[in-house]
């Protein structure tokens, strides 16, 4: 997206409900918060580099900021991925509060960017970088924080623990997982806020909706496999184990999960049925109500991909290889399906709908690894109006609104172990212009700067 990065940026300077600039958080926090963001930023810590060295270099700052040695922790098993853990402690007056953030990255690549993805670059209101938005501004910010409020002597009612974590992006080493086998004393907490989520999305020019990540879909994949005596090419033979896979792959292109609303969703799509018109507000509304409508969730379905993820569970092929020889029938098809299962879906119902879409028991069908569940948090309603507290002055009485990520992240292994996660953050962003992971990432300078001071302020508040 080429079009109008400054009008952007110049728009969320002004999104207040008193039309005056927001309230920001002083230069020399807001100079902080750079600080950290490009000592993030510019250490690589993708999957070849590693975590340990921007762990480090944090723990570092931490040590010079005044925290004692005993609060700020490397941990892990892996010396190329260590995880770090700080402590802003508290008067014990409540359980801990988690706050979460991974620190690696995925790969970027120098020759297709516009500019170098490992160096912090401003440019027309805009901050390049990858990572800026997923998700080191998150945890650059919430470092910041921290860092604030002990600058400032606040002890909070309770203990802030900062988990920096790695593996996120490519499960090696998972940060969360390792915490969990082996320091899950650490764990012990009221709940987490994971800031690996979305922050408030701008719709028109202005922040229009805070979305709070309350469930996500589990990570499920299928091999799909056809063997086959082969033989020559020149003699083809009807049962030719690509014709065959392909005609299974079809049939799951055409087979339709079925339609289901949860909590999150229904929370999800009353918040939107305010900010649409015409028959797409009634069709959301409807979806934010029991019963279900079956035809206005059939409706939105159709509507968009986005809408599709959050109502069914998914299936789509994403690795398919076969053959051995150009002059030779295949002996071997295969395809790998990756599914999104809504978070109360059965996977045992998953494999009979698959074989039910695929249709042909001489495709031979295998679970990749065994899914983790992730059942919904409840909406905490003393954090949700927090979180609203904290916005309203950065961005007017915007609605804090669950909602189900169609992704996964670290969230996923705490609620599976019973701790209520909940994934948001406070970078303002165009839901037109998520470059997470893609090309020439970035975030609103100004975004980033309304973050700090909305961060200070949530954390302030619990």
């Amino acid at each position: 997206m080429k079009h109008r990065p400054a009008l952007l940026a110049l728009a969320l300077l002004l999104a207040t409900t008193a039309g005056a600039a927001p309230p920001q958080a002083p230069e020399h926090e807001r100079a902080r918060g750079r600080e950290l963001l490009r000592l993030l930023i510019e250490t690589d810590t993708t999957p070849r580099a590693g975590t340990t060295a921007a762990a480090e270099k944090l723990a570092a700052r931490f040590l010079a900021e005044g925290f004692p040695r005993e609060d700020v922790q490397l941990l892990g098993d892996d010396p190329l991925r260590q995880n770090l853990v700080v402590r802003l402690r508290g008067r014990g007056e409540r359980k801990p509060i988690l706050l979460m953030a991974h620190l690696d990255v995925v790969e970027a690549r120098r020759e297709d960017w516009t500019l170098d993805p490992f160096v912090l670059t401003e440019r027309e209101g805009w901050l390049y970088g990858r990572g800026t938005m997923d998700i080191k501004g998150g945890a650059a910010g919430a470092a910041a924080t921290l860092m604030r409020l002990r600058a400032e002597g606040r002890v909070p009612r309770g203990d802030f623990l900062l988990l920096l974590t790695a593996g996120e992006e490519d499960g090696v080493a998972n940060g969360i997982q390792w915490l969990l086998e082996n320091r899950r004393d650490l764990l012990d907490a009221a709940y987490a806020i994971n800031f690996d989520g979305g922050g408030p999305e701008i719709r028109g020019g202005r922040a229009a909706v805070l979305p709070v990540q309350t469930a996500e879909k589990v990570y499920l994949s299928y091999t799909l496999e056809v063997r086959n005596p082969g033989g020559h090419s020149s003699v083809p033979t009807p049962d030719n184990a690509i014709h065959r896979l392909a005609k299974g792959l079809t049939g799951l292109a055409a087979f339709e999960f079925p339609l289901r609303t949860n909590s999150a969703t229904r929370g999800h799509y009353a918040r939107l049925s305010k900010l649409e018109t015409g028959a797409t507000a009634a069709d959301m509304a409807a979806a934010a109500r029991l019963p279900q409508d079956e035809a206005a969730l059939r409706r939105l379905a159709a509507r968009s991909a986005y809408d599709n993820a959050q109502l069914r569970t998914t299936c789509t092929p994403t690795l398919l290889e076969g053959g051995h020889a150009e002059n030779a029938l295949p002996q071997l098809a295969r395809a790998t399906v990756n599914c999104r299962m809504l978070p109360d879906e059965d996977p045992a119902q998953v494999d009979r709908w698959l074989a039910a879409a695929v249709a042909d028991p001489g495709i031979t069908i295998r679970r990749v690894a065994e899914p983790t569940p992730s059942p919904p948090s409840p909406v905490d309603e003393a954090l949700f109006q927090a979180i609203r507290d904290a916005a309203a002055p950065l961005w007017g009485p915007i609605p804090v609104a669950p909602y189900m990520s169609a992704g996964a992240t670290d969230s996923l292994f705490l609620r599976a172990a019973g701790l209520p996660v909940y994934v948001f953050n406070g970078i303002p962003y165009d839901v037109d212009d998520d470059r997470s992971h893609g090309q020439d990432e970035r975030i609103g300078a100004a975004a980033y700067d309304q973050s700090l001071e909305f961060t200070h302020r949530l954390l302030g508040g619990l």
